[in-house]
């Protein structure tokens, strides 16, 4: 499927790497020095070493749905990366991991990092009295999710469903864009007939949540396995802190 093009900066993850100060940024555990060694590695050869990156992506830069400052670089560099055929090769699965390859491990990471930047994020900052327009990871995260957007929807005809699927999945908070969000009549279709239909309940709540924000008719879409059981709560790569568990100061960015 091809969309129109919005004005954006080139994708090049070899330049994400050699122009950002990674030293200058930070994530969970401090200085994002470490950053680049990390997002080099999702690409590695080995099996155990591409996977370790994996969970240091979501467990150092993307932390508990938090965004740093390194987060916005590194979903750039992992946008970037998308089209690699070494994005097809096999990883380690947790328990409850989603299935497919590592290119859609990557989109369902970009969908969690949008995720955190998207309305519903901002309604709930403010509600906890933290404007999101004074907190530049969640800017910089809005700033390039036509960038973002441009790299996600490139997989929505993927030959690989699970590809297919996280793909539509990460497009859904990206599209609360304004520069965007003319983008939803064309995605509706996916949601409705392909995500909701999913086998796995959490596609079918995501997409009939967006399909019912968006004001389309819902009437006969239902999930098909309670949503908020906590055998399939312990990793949802679309969750959030707030439907996960209660807002506390340690869950907030600040």
């Amino acid at each position: 499927m091809t969309f129109p093009q919005e004005a954006t900066e080139p994708l090049d993850p070899a330049e994400v790497l050699a122009r950002t100060a990674w030293s200058a940024l930070d994530h969970a555990y401090g200085t994002a020095e470490d950053a680049p060694q990390i997002l080099l590695d999702l690409m590695d050869t080995d099996l155990r070493v591409r996977s370790q990156a994996l969970s240091r992506l979501h467990h150092v830069l993307h932390h508990q749905n938090t965004l740093y400052t390194a987060t916005a670089p590194a979903a750039v560099y992992v946008a970037g990366i998308l089209g690699d055929a070494r994005a097809l090769e096999a990883v380690e699965k947790e328990r409850h991991a989603f299935p497919g390859p590592m290119r859609a491990e990557l989109l369902g990471w970009l969908d969690s990092v949008a995720n955190a930047a998207d309305d519903e994020a901002a309604a709930t900052m403010r509600r906890f009295g933290f404007p999101p327009e004074k907190y530049p990871p969640f800017v910089a995260i809005c700033r390039i999710r036509p960038q973002l957007f441009l790299a996600v929807s490139a997989f929505l005809d993927d030959r690989d469903p699970d590809v297919r699927a996280a793909a539509t999945s990460a497009c859904i908070p990206l599209l609360d864009d304004p520069r965007l969000v003319h983008h939803r009549d064309t995605l509706t279709p996916m949601l409705r007939d392909s995500l909701a239909a999913s086998v796995l309940w959490q596609y079918q709540a995501r997409a009939i949540d967006a399909l019912g924000s968006w004001g389309q008719d819902v009437t006969g879409l239902e999930v098909r396995q309670e949503r908020y059981a906590f055998c399939d709560a312990e990793r949802q790569p679309q969750a959030r802190v707030a439907e996960a568990q209660d807002w506390n100061d340690a869950d907030l960015p600040f």
